[in-house]
């Protein structure tokens, strides 16, 4: 358990998918990125090997759940039920539950029997509300057992856990950007079009509650050429209206200004190379999100919805910190996610093409804005490096602290 021996720890990582591909693609991201730059023995559990398999070909949609795959040097584990036994020795130095995932009781158990304990951390998801701060890193005692569990927070500042960010990330987005040709061959291999690449370019990804139709409406009528590269499987209903046919791979029509093209549902290093050559990314939920961000090109973000609107809250929190000076990017954002006010609901399928004009007409200052913004969020570190540092003050504290039991 995180011994004075200077090793890599080990850490078990538990991920429920309730946000189809946000939640599994969130926790991927980051058991790679501990397996390949600080050489942690990572366990992935994951209750949905399905959704896995799309961002990740590579695994196994039809393993048992005894049975373990070996992926990128990452252990993954079918998490089937909660009542499978667990020792000490099971029990990583590091445990992480993703977004406040109930751990099976018998590894809690095994956890409380280990010597020393292990790390008990709760990752959070995403928020840009200023009580995130404070909650970050805060302790929580177990009710029974003489365990310790700790909150670790994504964010936007330095008083959060940061943003998750490999560390070669943003060198590697430069040099793509920055070369034509690679965007041109990278688009090329997807099916689209000269024609299409020289028009301006968007990736749409969002729930099938997205406003998409009226936003095709505004693009065909647009003035300029626009070209709209859709996932296969994404906003299925609007995009096969559109196409007036199936939206299968390949599937593309040019109605006035807009070309629509069905692209595949990309693994997650081609995702990224798809955010990189689009000139604006409507992208959704917290993954795909945070990655428009490292990205640094104008993007509209769709997110996940809850009951009683508190999305809207999440959404507006923000649009505070990042777009406070950015008009057209708040009111196309409101309407997108439906957070506009109501007395303008009426009005709503008639102001999309003045809201997308007044977007459009942003999008160059628009885009050194986001350029910025990329710098300020790598100052707080990435978040990988971030947990695993608070993880060894735990593991000091609780030496330091040996001889008093919590709980």
């Amino acid at each position: 358990m995180l011994s004075t021996v200077h090793r890599a720890p080990s850490l078990a990582l538990f991920c429920k998918v309730v946000d189809n591909y946000g939640d599994i693609g969130i926790c991927w991201r980051l058991a790679r990125q501990l397996q390949r730059e600080h050489g942690v023995a990572v366990t992935l559990w994951v209750d949905d090997l399905v959704s896995f398999q799309r961002l990740c070909p590579q695994v196994s949609a039809a393993a048992g759940a005894q049975q373990q795959q070996l992926v990128e040097a990452v252990a993954v584990r079918h998490w089937r039920a909660d009542d499978e036994a667990f020792t000490p020795a099971d029990v990583a130095d590091i445990v992480v539950e993703f977004f406040g995932v109930d751990l099976p009781a018998t590894y809690i158990q095994a956890m409380a029997a280990c010597t020393p304990r292990p790390v008990w951390l709760n990752l959070e998801g995403l928020s840009a509300e200023e009580w995130v701060e404070g909650c970050h890193r805060l302790p929580s005692m177990h009710p029974r057992l003489p365990l310790t569990k700790h909150f670790f927070f994504p964010g936007f500042t330095e008083r959060t856990g940061g943003l998750l960010r490999e560390a070669a990330l943003g060198q590697q987005r430069r040099l793509f950007q920055s070369d034509p040709a690679a965007i041109d061959a990278f688009l090329a291999q997807l099916g689209v079009a000269a024609s299409e690449r020289a028009a301006c370019k968007v990736s749409l990804f969002c729930y099938p509650s997205a406003p998409v139709a009226a936003l095709f409406n505004a693009w065909e009528h647009g003035a300029a050429p626009l070209t709209c590269l859709v996932p296969e499987g994404v906003a299925v209903q609007a995009v096969e209206t559109f196409l007036g046919a199936p939206g299968s791979v390949g599937a593309v029509v040019r109605r006035g200004a807009l070309t629509l093209r069905v692209v595949p549902f990309l693994p997650q290093r081609d995702y990224d190379k798809l955010l990189w050559a689009c000139d604006i990314n409507f992208v959704r939920g917290e993954d795909s999100f945070v990655r428009a961000q490292w990205a640094a090109r104008p993007f509209i973000w769709h997110i996940y919805e809850q009951d009683e609107a508190l999305h809207h809250v999440k959404l507006r929190a923000f649009l505070e910190r990042y777009a406070c000076d950015q008009a057209p990017l708040q009111a196309l954002s409101l309407r997108w996610n439906g957070a506009h006010d109501a007395d303008a609901a009426s009005s709503a399928s008639a102001a999309w093409p003045e809201l997308w004009a007044r977007f459009d007409a942003a999008r160059l200052p628009m885009a050194r804005h986001c350029e910025r913004w990329e710098e300020r969020m790598r100052t707080h570190g990435d978040l990988t490096a971030n947990l695993l540092a608070f993880a060894a003050a735990v593991q000091a504290d609780a030496r330091q602290n040996s001889g008093i039991m919590p709980g």
